[in-house]
């Protein structure tokens, strides 16, 4: 408690910018165990935080940490996701309509071949990156969850928008579309990662499965 006083006092007299980042998280964190120093704690957490990016992390992550149990994760990860939504200035794009998720498909809707691509979102939904995931024939595209979902993963996605063109330029919705749709639904139900919408590109137009 004495070091945690002296950030308090620290931050009280010299205002937040004099703390270093670790005695911040220090001040967040508030107290450790009998096994676990918080000074130790806010370390640890600080590593995890610069491995992983702000951006990317979840809260699993702060619960895998030493000494931090779930009422203490929720706080700082509560604490974590407000700023990031609210005064982090954002650089990655919102994707919160079926027009803005078209915007980001444009790229393939003049394409020869069928592409099927994804968008996948952190829990704010803004863009986290944008990925092709397989590259058909002229007619057709097949795609397996597991093509979709690992790269997900990989980028902690919230969600995710799955999109493809057809080459042909109808945008009729074909029964093998809603069949996919229905199959990345699916297994995003099972591994916590939501399927928030499936985009058809042609040209300059584009409709919703």
């Amino acid at each position: 408690m004495y070091y945690q006083t002296l950030s308090r006092n620290k931050l009280l007299d010299k205002g937040a910018s004099s703390l270093s980042d670790v005695e911040l998280l220090q001040i967040i964190i508030g107290s450790g165990g009998k096994e676990n120093d918080f000074k130790q704690i806010a370390k640890n957490l600080f590593a995890v935080i610069q491995k992983i990016g702000v951006d990317r992390l979840t809260i699993d992550d702060v619960r895998d940490i030493k000494g931090i149990g779930d009422a203490k994760a929720t706080t700082i990860f509560a604490m974590l996701e407000f700023s990031r939504r609210r005064f982090v200035k954002q650089t990655a794009p919102l994707i919160d309509s079926p027009e803005k998720a078209a915007e980001q498909f444009s790229y393939i809707s003049e394409k020869r071949q069928e592409y099927f691509s994804m968008l996948t979102l952190d829990g704010a939904r803004r863009l986290i990156e944008r990925r092709t995931i397989t590259v058909g024939t002229l007619m057709s595209s097949l795609v397996h969850p597991r093509e979709v979902f690992a790269p997900a993963i990989e980028d902690r996605a919230a969600s995710i928008i799955i999109g493809h063109n057809h080459p042909s330029g109808m945008l009729d919705i074909s029964e093998q579309d809603r069949e996919v749709t229905k199959r990345i639904r699916m297994a995003g139900e099972l591994l916590g990662i939501k399927l928030d919408d499936h985009i058809i590109v042609a040209g300059d137009s584009f409709v919703s499965v």
